[in-house]
């Protein structure tokens, strides 16, 4: 491959080399000149608190940063008033001060140079890297336009380049929790009912009384909120349903595990419908009052028998009856959970879809104990100009692809960044703000051909992830214990704010995500979109606005409004979903029209061969991906990732426990370490489990480095989900490598 952008390994540089730090009164207004004084100035002496809101997760739970007399972060603790968290972090809120001391973090700018025939990274100061990202971006656009910029982004520091781009005239952001996540999800659940069910879920699992799970992880994944009203759902006496190859920890509390034969999980849920509609289960009044395809939906899944499932699923057909029973049992109180990660086969939507015709067979969605409405406080924007219209966007390198894409798809834009004859739309610059693509994204060989073709490609980030190698220049973010973000206004249960601001100056040479972007619009001569000396001014504006204040909201942290609306469909009148026809669409016009099937029709996937195992990943409740693989306050409490596999598999090749292996895919792609083996009956004979973001072959990453596997570099294969592209990424299988392929660490 061609190498004119060689992986370099950052090593010592901007690692330790500048131990500089600026006052608050400083970088807040983008002064360098230098201060002694600190943030906590005003108090002189005893433990001080500092609101904040956790970016360890999307949760976002609400806190207090503790300072010690002597300057320093201490601990971190949830605020009582957060109905997100209820005062309680979990394990990696708690853990969010490990992001700050890390002694691997990015400290100063890095820019690409060539010394002595060999790329490296020489040290710059911020005019230095932020003139040379303006002139290329202007360079670029003189080309190409300004659309040929794009910016792949995860977390609160997206929100500032997005402006940046949108300000520039390009549209074309792509968040890959969309096509790697989350997106089928909320697809299929917006073509039934008319909208997703955001994030956080609003899912009413604290007054449920039967919660079906299948594929999703609560209590591994730590959603904290849900994690909590789970517990208090048991103690109430909830039927919990779990769906999984694995006993997973929510599987262990569950009244009943089904472990559903990988692969099979539409069939299992058609069954469900099945024995809902012809048992004569389901919720006559509220289908016939706020569904249409009733008549299309019950002939559609006449076959759909438990038996016709069993001998696809593996799932015996008096179990399947039986848990059909007791949602219909349960309702209207009852949730068939949405999930998260569903990019799973590439027929994703149509398992939500599948999902989400449950729900409302069930009349979940808008009552107590299903799906409640959300209600949130709209922020308004802080005035500005409008966005210039681009010429094209992200739509357009879709190429007639993908529908009902409602967001950026991270593989068109990955495509359209490498040059083929006759392309009309592509890209020759990137922004990566917060996410590790070459650990998240799959397709390795796609990415790294883009890569090579860019013309500028800048990464910003806390620490130094796979991606900065690659980087042209490589900007040094401030964690989020040291910065103002924008307020937390999440639409849930109650409209809440939270207020996040800096508890100690930023260490190092590190900035604010929207310092960099102001710094970057003022050079590219759109200071108009950046009407403020610092982001303070911001939020006290945007306070105000709103009836609250910025001495309100340091003293509090958090604020609740009241509900203008209610938080069931009984309390409304004539209620109309957010679909076309105002009715819940058991049968999707919108699809049929589309060409796609109406309602969802279970499809085989590649099932493994001999010696094969289907290679499944998840999460850990003390990690968020590899994230936090290099927090030591997190990898002190699992410090790698094992292989879960069945005791009849381990007896058939002979492995032990804690024996290391490698993995190698059906591809002969072969992971870069080795993994140890956990011999358990919590899994199935046909697969194997690990838990995701381990695996990272950057060796400044001191704590991280060659733990475990990372499961992303053995997935090769991809099922792409032709509605909405989302990237299928379980249709890969490993077997087991027992003696040293090679020497590990290759980078």
């Amino acid at each position: 491959m061609h190498t004119r952008r060689k992986f370099i390994k950052i090593g010592a540089l901007g690692l330790g080399a500048t131990a500089v730090t600026t006052a608050v009164a400083s970088w807040a207004t983008g002064n360098t000149s230098g201060s002694t004084r600190s943030v906590n100035d005003r108090a002189v002496s005893g433990w001080h608190r500092f609101p904040t809101y956790c970016e360890v997760c999307f949760w976002k739970c609400a806190g207090w940063t503790y300072v010690s007399p002597e300057g320093s972060i201490q601990k971190i603790i949830g605020n009582d008033d957060d109905p997100q968290c209820n005062g309680r972090l979990c394990p990696r809120g708690t853990g969010g001060v490990g992001m700050y001391s890390d002694p691997d973090r990015l400290k100063t700018p890095l820019i690409r140079v060539t010394k002595n025939g060999e790329q490296t990274y020489r040290e710059a100061t911020w005019d230095e890297a932020l003139d040379f990202i303006a002139n290329k971006m202007k360079e670029i656009a003189g080309k190409h336009g300004p659309e040929s910029i794009a910016l792949f982004n995860h977390g609160t520091p997206g929100k500032y380049f997005t402006h940046l781009l949108n300000a520039f005239g390009s549209n074309n952001v792509a968040a890959p929790s969309f096509a790697q996540c989350r997106g089928p999800r909320d697809t299929g659940f917006e073509l039934t009912f008319g909208e997703s069910v955001s994030s956080p879920e609003v899912t009413d699992i604290r007054d449920t009384r039967c919660l079906v799970l299948i594929g999703s992880h609560i209590g591994e994944n730590m959603h904290n909120g849900q994690v909590q009203e789970m517990s208090e759902a048991i103690d109430k006496g909830a039927v919990i349903i779990t769906v999984d190859p694995r006993l997973s920890t929510a599987a262990s509390k569950s009244k009943f595990w089904l472990p559903i034969k990988p692969s099979t999980d539409l069939a299992l849920l058609l069954a469900w419908i099945h024995v809902l509609i012809h048992d004569n289960l389901y919720n006559r009044e509220y289908v016939a009052q706020y569904a249409e395809g009733f008549n299309e939906l019950k002939e559609h899944v006449r076959d759909f028998t438990p038996e016709w499932a069993y001998g696809i699923t593996t799932i015996k057909p008096e179990l399947i009856r039986h848990t059909a029973r007791e949602m219909a049992n349960a309702a209207p109180s009852v949730i068939i959970h949405p999930g998260r990660h569903t990019t799973w086969y590439g027929d994703d939507v149509q398992r939500s879809r599948a999902i989400a015709i449950l729900n409302a067979l069930l009349g979940s969605w808008g009552n107590r104990g299903g799906i409640f409405f959300k209600e949130g406080i709209k922020i308004p924007d802080f005035p500005r100009p409008a966005y210039p219209k681009p010429s094209w966007s992200w739509q357009d390198t879709l190429n007639g692809r993908y529908p009902f894409a409602k967001e950026a798809v991270t593989n068109t834009i990955i495509e359209a960044s490498i040059p083929k004859p006759g392309m009309e739309h592509i890209i020759k610059g990137w922004f990566v703000a917060g996410t590790n693509l070459v650990v998240s994204i799959p397709l390795k060989e796609q990415l790294m051909q883009a890569m090579q073709a860019l013309d500028l490609l800048v990464v910003i980030d806390t620490m130094p992830m796979e991606i900065t190698g690659y980087a042209d220049v490589v900007l040094p973010e401030c964690t989020y214990l040291e910065r103002y973000d924008d307020l937390r206004a999440t639409a849930h249960r109650e409209p809440t704010i939270a207020l996040r601001m800096p508890a100690v100056q930023p260490s190092y040479l590190t900035k604010p995500s929207w310092w960099i972007s102001k710094q970057i619009g003022e050079r590219l001569g759109l200071g108009a979109f950046y009407n403020y000396k610092d982001f303070k001014e911001v939020l006290q504006w945007q306070l105000k606005q709103i009836g609250s204040s910025m001495e309100e909201m340091e003293r509090i942290g958090l604020k609740k409004y009241p509900r203008k609306s209610p938080v069931y469909i009984e309390s409304i009148a004539e209620f109309k979903f957010k679909t076309a026809s105002g009715k819940i669409q058991l049968k999707s016009n919108e699809l049929q029209e589309a060409g796609f099937d109406a309602m969802p029709v279970y499809t085989p996937h590649p099932q493994p061969e001999d010696g094969y195992y289907r290679l499944i990943y998840g999460r850990a409740p003390m990690h968020t991906f590899s994230r936090t693989a290099n927090n030591r306050n997190l990898v002190a409490l699992m410090p790698e990732n094992s292989v879960w596999v069945n005791p009849q598999v381990a007896e058939l090749w002979g492995l032990r426990k804690d024996q290391h292996v490698w993995l190698k895919n059906q591809a002969g792609v072969l992971s870069n370490f080795s993994v140890k083996v956990r011999i358990t009956e919590r899994i199935r004979w046909d697969s194997v489990y690990i838990v995701h973001g381990f695996g990272h072959h950057h060796k400044p990453l001191t704590y991280a480095f060659g733990r475990g596997v990372n499961d992303t570099e053995l997935i090769s294969r991809l099922a792409i989900d032709p509605i909405m592209g989302g990237t299928g990424m379980r249709g890969n299988f490993v077997t087991f490598v027992k003696t040293e392929p090679r020497k590990e660490g290759k980078l």
